[in-house]
């Protein structure tokens, strides 16, 4: 297995209390650390330094969390990173917002030491996954290819930087066209058994994928899963 120590974290949140926290805990670990204390400075030292992973508060001032991840998903000059969000509110809707801007996870304040390293280090192992450079998927009306080094896909002659869970829902269904990926399944590929999220996730992140790339591409099989079309 890769070393995972030694990758950059940027942690985002208004409390200073808890980037000591988050700091101390991660140091001790052997990872790279920068902070940022708003939004704002988070987008431009994301620029910087190029992290692996981000813990990004939910709810600051100047800029929230949920604005600062979709300007960084949106900006085709950063090698995107993972996105967890940090949040005390573990109401459905707030994860469920916390998708929609692009992250990949959540983690619920307050969190233990252990268990925040153990976070930590199952979502930087998401980046161990085998890759081809490039792979091309041939569909009925459009070409499209997708970049796995760079989680970029050009479609229709634009290219999409695509968040990391939306770029491998996308590589699942694509890499075997006409078959049809129960929810189970692609909860276990896509997400994996360290990770729980709801059924939800996986609609809002194909709803997604579809304003994107156009309906064309993914088909619901109803009380099945997804397919992506021949």
């Amino acid at each position: 297995m890769t070393n995972l120590k030694g990758h950059t974290i940027l942690l985002i949140d208004d409390e200073p209390d808890i980037l000591e926290f988050l700091s101390y805990s991660l140091k001790k670990e052997g990872f790279k650390i920068f902070t940022a204390s708003n939004g704002e400075e988070g987008v431009r030292m994301t620029q910087q330094v190029s992290p692996s992973l981000i813990l990004l508060d939910v709810m600051m001032p100047i800029m929230d969390g949920i604005e600062t991840c979709q300007i960084i998903r949106k900006d085709l000059n950063i090698t995107q990173p993972i996105i967890a969000f940090l949040t005390s509110r573990a109401e459905d809707y707030s994860q469920i917002a916390g998708f929609e801007a692009g992250a990949d996870d959540y983690i619920t304040k307050p969190i233990r030491p252990r268990l925040l390293i153990s976070k930590v280090e199952s979502l930087l192992r998401r980046l161990e996954k085998p890759t081809q450079s490039q792979v091309q998927v041939e569909s009925k009306s459009n070409n499209i290819q997708i970049d796995r080094e760079k989680f970029m896909v050009k479609t229709n002659g634009v290219n999409l930087l695509l968040p990391k869970k939306e770029f491998e829902l996308l590589e699942l269904l694509a890499s075997r066209p006409g078959k049809v990926y129960t929810r189970d399944q692609i909860l276990t590929i896509v997400w994996g058994n360290e990770t729980i999220v709801g059924e939800r996730t996986i609609d809002v992140h194909i709803r997604k994928l579809r304003e994107k790339l156009g309906d064309a591409y993914i088909r619901t099989i109803k009380g099945v899963g997804y397919t992506f079309s021949e």
